[in-house]
């Protein structure tokens, strides 16, 4: 981080959500083995807002993201999402529980065209659910229209109406990172889970990023957690950002507070002989 960069326009014991809260993390502790990659982490993220969570390599930011999505058990702490324990929450539901993901690695069906890659999204808030979609059961065929007609509307929302028809596959990285997000945005979530959205974006594709960040954050009223690398995208995006660094939360704030932030300083620079 550096004076460069342009500005910018805890308790272990859980609590009750007040109405503001969408998501609240209580004293998250994570360990493999020896290896403590989350120790008593907590923060909330505020309905309608964008937060960004940022940290070193190995700072236990995607670790987080794992947490959030239920691919990891944590050993201690609590995760509240409007109002349920996300403990009890099964894996597959995750979606359906209002929780969209992105992944700094696309996993795109690269032979399937970029609309129905965005319908497959679509499948965790079907009333027939995956199953029924794969065998094309009546339950499926009766939701169609509707799931078309969501789709096409991310589809002008992300500005893909050019290659809706392309295979995802054949489409340059920048435009496939804007399918994935439709994709996550297909299951209509609240809270959309951003993994590394600018990574091996080049500048201008970043900027491009940048804007449609914020044209989605306020066309689909949507709460965004962002986890990123490239500062000068977090700092302009986001509401507050949360900083990590092994696997301790080191600050909580607005851009501009973190910025100046001494302990985060160090954290990216070193400290001073």
């Amino acid at each position: 981080m550096t004076a460069a960069e342009p500005a910018t326009d805890s308790a272990a014991t859980a609590m009750p959500l007040s109405d503001s809260v969408l998501l609240r993390v209580s004293g998250i502790t994570v360990r493999f083995g020896g290896i403590v990659a989350l120790d008593s982490v907590s923060f909330d993220v505020r309905r309608g807002e964008i937060a960004g969570l940022i940290g070193p390599n190995g700072a236990g930011k995607t670790t987080l993201f794992n947490c959030l999505s239920r691919l990891y058990q944590w050993q201690q702490g609590s995760i509240e999402f409007d109002g349920s324990d996300l403990a009890s929450a099964q894996r597959h539901r995750i979606a359906e529980l209002g929780i969209g993901r992105t992944f700094q690695n696309l996993a795109l069906f690269r032979t399937m065209s970029v609309r129905d890659n965005i319908m497959v999204g679509a499948h965790c808030r079907s009333r027939g659910g995956f199953l029924a979609n794969s065998l094309r059961l009546p339950i499926v065929r009766r939701e169609e229209p509707r799931v078309a007609r969501h789709a096409a509307e991310l589809i002008e929302l992300l500005e893909l109406e050019s290659v809706a028809g392309l295979p995802a596959g054949e489409l340059p990285f920048g435009t496939q990172k804007r399918v994935e997000l439709g994709r996550a945005l297909a299951a209509t979530p609240s809270l959309l889970l951003l993994d590394e959205p600018a990574a091996g974006l080049n500048h201008g594709e970043v900027e491009t990023f940048i804007r449609l960040i914020q044209h989605i954050h306020q066309e689909l009223s949507l709460t965004i957690l962002l986890v990123e690398h490239h500062m000068n995208l977090v700092m302009r995006v986001s509401d507050r950002v949360v900083v990590l660094d092994f696997g301790r939360k080191i600050a909580d704030g607005t851009p501009d507070e973190v910025r100046q932030n001494s302990d985060v300083i160090s954290a990216y620079l070193g400290k001073a002989d």
